[in-house]
């Protein structure tokens, strides 16, 4: 690894009050001569949240170019922002939780001595299978996106009538709240918690999981990472829905729209450094 890449310091302000672990982080870095960007996010913070003087904002896609990594400090929602900025340039991202249960993250505000192995390159690297989202309305495609956690199809507030199809083949209908279609990074999250399976990270699935659906037969599926899934409303509730991509803004969907999700010829990297397994992190995240 080239010590002249940058590495570019990504802190939600929110969540990393007066930057204070990523000022931690720089300084381990340039102990070791490292060169970094400090491209700060307000997500949970009001932009008024200024850096202190001593670090200066850079422009996040300016710095994406030969950078070698992004270090996200923050929450699940800081890291996917991060993968939303980087899935053209490829940059790999490490994680560091100070959220809640941080489940993208690599690393734990306690394991801040792992950043030694990050300035000096002895880390490896993780792909994550991510989905390639388009919404057609009208025989036209009106929507397009990419998912590394999940797509969420829900009601607004109101029972939603739903078909799924796997390649053009009837998965199941039902009434219910929704339909979470995930990938195996995002089987922890929304998934998870509608009654959906927890499937190892490195793995190539899409899981399909219905939200409080109103019929016995609607069970999660795990289907292999070729299938295009494809959600429809049907017409036995005509009431409003809308679409979330990793937790992002709502796309409203109308009665006779499709939803068509697949597996994505892109990836999201992810730096490994320490030693869990991820059998290890579950019962960390999710025991007691």
């Amino acid at each position: 690894m080239s010590n002249h890449k940058a590495i570019i310091l990504y802190p939600n302000a929110g969540r990393d009050i007066g930057f204070e672990m990523t000022q931690r982080v720089i300084d381990v870095l340039e102990k070791h001569g490292r060169r970094t960007a400090f491209c700060p996010i307000f997500l949970d913070a009001p932009a008024a949240s200024a850096p202190s003087r001593s670090l200066q904002p850079a422009v996040l896609g300016d710095e994406l170019v030969g950078a070698e990594m992004i270090i996200a400090i923050g929450g699940d929602g800081t890291i996917l922002h991060a993968a939303r900025a980087a899935v053209e340039t490829g940059v790999p991202i490490l994680g560091i939780n100070m959220g809640g249960k941080g489940f993208l993250a690599e690393l734990e505000t306690g394991d801040i001595n792992l950043i030694d192995s990050a300035a000096t390159g002895a880390y490896t690297l993780e792909n994550r299978m991510m989905l390639d989202v388009e919404m057609i309305r009208d025989g036209n495609v009106i929507c397009r996106d990419f998912a590394l956690n999940d797509v969420v199809i829900r009601g607004d507030n109101k029972v939603v009538d739903l078909k799924l199809f796997g390649d053009g083949q009837m998965i199941f209908s039902f009434l219910g709240d929704g339909v979470v279609v995930a990938t195996p990074t995002g089987s922890t999250a929304y998934s998870m918690a509608a009654g959906g399976p927890i499937v190892e990270e490195g793995a190539h699935n899409i899981i399909v999981t219905p939200i409080c659906a109103h019929v016995l037969e609607a069970k999660s599926f795990v289907l292999v990472s070729d299938r295009r899934v494809s959600v429809e409303l049907g017409e036995k509730k005509s009431n409003p829905a809308y679409m979330s991509v990793d937790g992002g803004d709502h796309v409203s969907i109308r009665n006779g729209d499709v939803v068509n999700i697949r597996k994505s010829e892109r990836y999201t990297q992810l730096v490994r450094l320490s030693y869990r397994s991820f059998y290890r992190k579950v019962n960390d995240k999710l025991g007691e």
